[in-house]
């Protein structure tokens, strides 16, 4: 999937006001912090029915009937369905990733189970009814008879001879295998002096985003609409048309306020499917919105893999080769795209040091768990965690300082070729490095950690040095003849002037908290000499702008502010023509400066770009040819992907008596690229290391060995509070990428897929005068301190679960 050359590009923007780089306040503060926005459940029609889903509460089973009479007579109650009534009018979800040469298992995933279901919580009935506590109450009169299946939910176990099979007709709970390598690995494994292997697990965690999953429905005058809480209205709306057979320009979807995504709201659900078809069914709007049970039940997963990692080196440190075995729990059916988020765990498996010799083996398992998907970096922080977890152990058996090993083996030279195919744009490895070492003061923080040691008090720092793969990206790599996914990775962008001169963008991208309303104004404030406060962003609707991809994948930036950027510049330079056919002069001498279209060297003569529009829009004398308006659009595909690194320290301190875990600092030093809007970078970085903090201490997904979701509310599946972090210090520099103009690379996920590394190798280095050397995620005080006995030979370490986790959760 490795792109070819990378063309260099100018990164700063032709004149312009300098708003770019500026720390601007979000424009769209104003309506969340005042209560103005509408999610999804502030919106209700006239008529509206509401739904309620009736669950399944077995892993496993044959479903041997469905009684909805009771059901279907209560009051209010206008309709109850099962997959019988859907009949053929609804196809499963399509899984959109298909690489040639791979055979994947994809079971058939319909709104409403057929039969048989595979997982707590999968749907067997909807009841639709006049009042929402009301269609509750009368799910719950729904009998349904189940002939229950054996379970399966270890992944391991679930590839052993004899193990239950989820899904008969295959005869394995295998989904698929894939691997990626370059350079002969075994060849430098066998010329290594050393060798180190590790088993690490990345255990199972949730989105859990505040706003739960949402959708309102409404067939009207033949045409659908659909409201949902998602990150991909775009996609959305193409998925629908082939799963209701509805043509495309009869469904609109709109993404309006959307209260965290996090990747969880990537996806295409049932939910969305079922409303809207009955929606079409009952001629009446239709609205869902889950309840936070059902949002940690059936929201997609993330993680959840097992990974088995060599790693080689020389006697002096140089690494040589890298292999990684990744076994990744898919649950028990797909929904959009979940196979191939490991594979994103290959893309980056060198890290930021120069492996000769790489492969990555990716084995996918049916489980009777719910899918796994795209949770906040998406295969990027498993890699990140084993490439680094497996460096400091190499570390340790070199006898080495775990930093020095990695500024030995750091690449220096960009552009650089990876031996996997993949092209790294830019970086300054070392500088990242620097620069968190500088505001750490590591010689200050060994002293104190020695002192407090002297009473008692265990104080350790870990790092993380880390570079991702974002910017999803070209299609020619993602695409069916390159990785598989079935689609393109462009983005849109139309950027219109009105008469008067201020400016409305559509942008395909679909942001939702990330502050790009506010980003994408400064790209074209700065490029149309304007006030970014009159450049309005309009996303989330299909039926506003062009086609889009929508926000995934730390995109939005590098391929949707790109394509904006370059909307903007053709809307400049028409501008620029206008300006000298009225002027007299050449078009190539008229520059933007301070908010004028001037001539170069004449600044007195200029017009503003509302005098420009209005000539645009009064087409009385314009340059021969030219069409009125001021109004351009473009579709960007990129030429490769970008690279973000960045280097995090992490300081923690355990309390060995009960094991509790207490981050006391933390830094991060990252290079994104280009800034844009530096308070938007900081609150992205402070937001990843929250999620990562999160899945390292305290977050998990738990299932009981019968299949049962034992996490399903906030009171089981702990999210760390402001309480429990500390405040962090945020550095930067900026190696722009030669990917896009614009030099931007991408930040959304960045925090995250360093974090998680950095926060157990402090906690290896709080514990290792008491032996501890090792310990798997999440850091719950009962893992911490079993690991410390076991360590200290007062007991044997973490007991071992139905999923082949260890277990200490609290």
């Amino acid at each position: 999937m490795g792109a070819p050359g990378v063309e260099a590009f100018e990164t700063t923007p032709p004149g312009g006001n300098g708003h770019v780089g500026r720390s601007l306040r979000r424009k769209e503060d104003p309506r969340l912090i005042t209560g103005r926005a509408h999610y999804v459940d502030d919106l209700t029609l006239p008529n509206t029915l509401y739904a309620a889903i009736v669950r399944s509460p077995e892993a496993h089973a044959k479903i041997v009937s469905i009684d909805t009479t009771v059901a279907r007579e209560q009051p209010g109650i206008e309709a109850v369905f099962t997959a019988e009534d859907l009949g053929d009018e609804v196809a499963p979800t399509p899984m959109v990733w298909a690489p040639k040469g791979v055979d994947i298992f994809v079971p058939d995933h319909y709104p409403l189970a057929k039969g048989k279901v595979g997982y707590v919580g999968q749907a067997v009935a909807v009841v639709l009814g006049s009042d929402k506590y009301g269609v509750v109450d009368a799910a719950g009169l729904v009998e349904v008879e189940y002939d229950p299946l054996p379970v399966v939910v270890d992944p391991e176990a679930a590839l052993e001879d004899g193990s239950p099979l989820v899904h008969d007709e295959y005869g394995t709970n295998k989904v698929f295998e894939w691997s990626l390598a370059g350079g002969d690995v075994e060849a430098a494994f066998a010329d290594s002096d050393v060798v180190v292997e590790k088993r690490i697990v990345n255990h199972r965690t949730a989105g859990a985003a505040i706003e739960p999953r949402g959708v309102l429905a409404d067939w009207r005058e033949g045409k659908m609409t659909l409201w949902s809480a998602t990150q991909i209205p775009h996609i959305v709306r193409v998925i629908l048309s082939i799963q209701l057979g509805i043509t495309e320009d009869k469904i609109r979807v709109v993404a309006p306020e959307v209260g965290g995504g996090f990747g969880s709201k990537l996806q295409v659900y049932g939910e969305e499917v079922l409303a809207c078809w009955a929606s079409r069914r009952l001629d009446r709007p239709v609205k869902w919105t889950a309840t936070r049970s059902e949002e940690m039940l059936v929201t997609h997963h993330g993680r959840d893999q097992i990974d088995y990692v060599r790693l080689g080196a020389k006697k002096d440190g140089s690494v040589t080769a890298i292999h990684a075995k990744v076994i990744q729990d898919c649950g028990s059916y797909h929904l959009i795209e979940g196979p191939v988020i490991p594979t994103f765990t290959a893309c980056v498996i060198s890290g930021c040091y120069d492996f000769k010799a790489v492969q990555t083996d990716i084995v996918g398992v049916f489980t009777n768990k719910f899918t796994t998907d795209a949770i906040r970096g998406a295969g990027r922080p498993e890699a990140t965690h084993l490439i680094e977890l497996s460096m400091d152990a190499l570390a340790e058996e070199l006898g080495m300082d775990p930093l020095e090993l990695r500024r030995k083996n750091f690449l220096k030279e960009f552009p650089n070729a990876r031996p996997h195919g993949f092209l790294y744009d830019s970086g300054n490895y070392d500088g990242t490095l620097d620069g968190c070492l500088e505001m750490l003061d590591l010689e200050g923080f060994r002293r104190e950690q020695a002192e407090l040691r002297d009473r008692g008090v265990y104080r350790g720092v870990g790092f993380s040095t880390y570079v991702e793969i974002c910017g999803l990206g070209p299609s020619r790599a993602l695409g069916p003849d390159g990785w598989g996914m079935q689609g393109g990775y462009f983005e849109s962008a139309q950027v219109r002037v009105h008469p008067t001169g201020s400016v409305t963008v559509y942008s395909g991208t679909s942001p939702h908290g990330q502050g790009l309303e506010t980003a994408f104004a400064q790209i074209v404030a700065d490029r149309l000499g304007v006030d970014p406060e009159i450049v309005d962003v309009i996303h989330g609707d299909t039926n506003t702008g062009p086609f889009g991809k929508n926000t995934y994948g730390s995109r939005s930036m590098s391929v949707g502010g790109e394509a904006i950027a370059r909307a903007a510049e053709k809307v400049q330079d028409k501008a620029k023509r206008i300006v000298a056919h009225k002027l007299e002069a050449a078009p190539e001498d008229i520059e933007l400066a301070e908010g004028r279209f001037q001539v170069r060297g004449s600044p007195d003569k200029g017009m503003t770009l509302a005098e420009v529009s209005g000539e645009a829009y009064i087409p009385g004398d314009l340059p021969e040819g030219m069409e009125a308006g001021l109004d351009e659009m473009c579709f960007y595909d990129p030429d490769n992907f970008v690279w973000p690194a960045g280097a995090h320290a992490c300081v923690s301190e355990v309390d060995v008596e009960t094991g509790r875990v207490d981050v006391v600092r933390y830094i991060a030093f990252d290079d994104c690229g280009r800034a844009i809007n530096p308070r938007l970078i900081d609150g992205q970085i402070h937001g990843g290391i929250v999620h990562a903090l999160g899945q390292a201490i305290y977050e998990q997904v738990v299932y009981d060995a019968d299949g049962q979701l034992i996490t399903g509310t906030f009171v089981d599946y702990a999210l760390p509070s402001a309480a429990d972090v500390p405040s962090f210090e945020t550095g930067r520099i900026e190696t722009p990428s030669p990917t896009n103009t614009l030099g931007v690379k991408g930040v959304g996920e960045a925090a995250t897929i360093a974090c998680s590394p950095a926060v157990v190798a402090s906690v290896i280095d709080a514990l290792k005068p008491l032996g501890v050397t090792d310990i798997n995620m999440p850091l719950s005080p009962l893992r911490v301190w079993q690991a410390i006995q076991a360590a200290q030979g007062k007991g044997e370490g973490p007991a071992r679960t139905e999923q082949g986790k260890e277990g200490g959760m609290s």
